[in-house]
């Protein structure tokens, strides 16, 4: 296996990373990726059925593009849920057969897409439509969200900050009517989560004892809605969530350093649709760092920095999906899998998804003499 985390690390590593000081950089890293790999499909278990079909062109192009990148742990988003997590192992298995590294540790809760609320969400006088649901889906766990894992993920301290209301966020950002009253009902109110997918704090073990916080998370695409923009603002209140916990504003505590922010919020610091300050506001964030990773393809198509490839003119290639670990970590390389035309992997990664997957290497601290 190729992994950067060899049994002799494992053993010899100690873990003083989760005091989050400065520390002197090693040869041994951790590589995390984020991707939102498409691979949702339109019902309940038919992700399930293609992966073990194995005749899925763009599923095993997926595994191609993981396989190639190699990351130690990985959030993949748009990825459908089911209870006992078979679709995640079944892809799991089939990424080792393919080729790519084992992942003995997996991680998925129930998302907020698909979730059924019985009430008229959107406010357009229908229900039971995809968008009635707490978020976007057309069945319970549709484009959900998921992390494999070589390093063991410590399930039972996970965070879940899924269920959280969208009322509750100091300076929610509430959409309102052209005559300036509530667009959400109080009856909607009363049960609309801010997450339309979800945010986790999810603990990993180190090698040696320590700790890393995964903070993932997947806001709602800022289009799709109306003057009231309420996809705008709930996207800009999703990316916001990170930066009031930081703060202390909300009713959990901080997350522990070191961590790191994965996940796509669905919003480019300087292009596209979306309340742009939110991301700007998160990119800046004391307690974090932004390492910008690129690619060859990106810089090819328009910007190295982006990490999608959507139609142009609107709404274009835009950097919208991230990896922004904790201040007091040691980067010591990024990238996005965005080959160039022509270079090996590219024809992969179109086929996989729009997006493109993003990863960063975290430089561990070598152990005490």
């Amino acid at each position: 296996m190729a992994a950067r985390l060899t049994r002799a690390l494992l053993c010899a590593l100690l873990a003083m990373l989760a005091a989050a000081a400065p520390t002197p950089l090693s040869a041994e890293t951790l590589r995390i990726a984020t991707w939102h790999a498409g691979l949702s499909r339109d019902g309940p278990g038919l992700l399930l059925r293609d992966i073990l079909r194995g005749k899925d062109p763009q599923i095993a192009a997926a595994l191609r593009v993981i396989a190639a990148v190699d990351p130690d742990i990985i959030l993949l988003l748009d990825f459908d849920y089911d209870h006992g997590n078979r679709t995640l192992a079944a892809f799991r298995d089939a990424l080792t057969a393919a080729g790519g590294a084992e992942y003995p540790h997996l991680f998925a809760r129930l998302p907020n897409s698909g979730m059924a609320t019985g009430l008229d969400m959107d406010n357009n006088g229908r229900l039971n439509e995809p968008r009635d649901s707490q978020g976007y889906g057309r069945f319970t766990g549709q484009g959900g969200m998921a992390i494999l894992s070589r390093l063991p993920i410590l399930a039972e301290e996970a965070r879940d900050f899924s269920a959280f209301l969208w009322r509750d966020l100091p300076g929610a950002l509430l959409p309102r009517k052209a005559d300036g009253s509530p667009f959400l009902s109080p009856e909607v109110q009363a049960v609309q989560r801010l997450s339309s997918v979800a945010h986790w704090q999810v603990p990993v073990r180190l090698p040696g004892g320590g700790r890393l916080n995964l903070l993932a998370f997947h806001a709602t695409a800022p289009v799709f809605d109306g003057p009231e923009d309420r996809n705008g603002r709930r996207n800009h209140d999703e990316v916001m969530f990170w930066l009031l916990l930081f703060d202390g504003a909300l009713p959990f505590a901080p997350p522990a350093p070191p961590f790191v922010i994965l996940g796509d919020a669905n919003l480019d610091p300087e292009a596209g649709e979306g309340r742009r300050s939110a991301i700007a506001a998160l990119l800046a964030h004391p307690a974090l760092q932004d390492p910008r990773p690129t690619s060859r393809g990106g810089a090819q198509a328009g910007d190295a920095t982006d990490t999608v490839d959507w139609p142009e003119p609107e709404p274009g290639n835009l950097r919208v999906d991230y990896v922004l670990p904790s201040a007091g970590l040691r980067v010591s390389g990024s990238g996005v899998y965005w080959p160039a035309a022509n270079e090996p992997g590219a024809r992969d990664a179109a086929l996989a998804s729009a997006h493109r997957l993003v990863w960063v290497d975290l430089a561990l601290p070598a152990p005490p003499p």
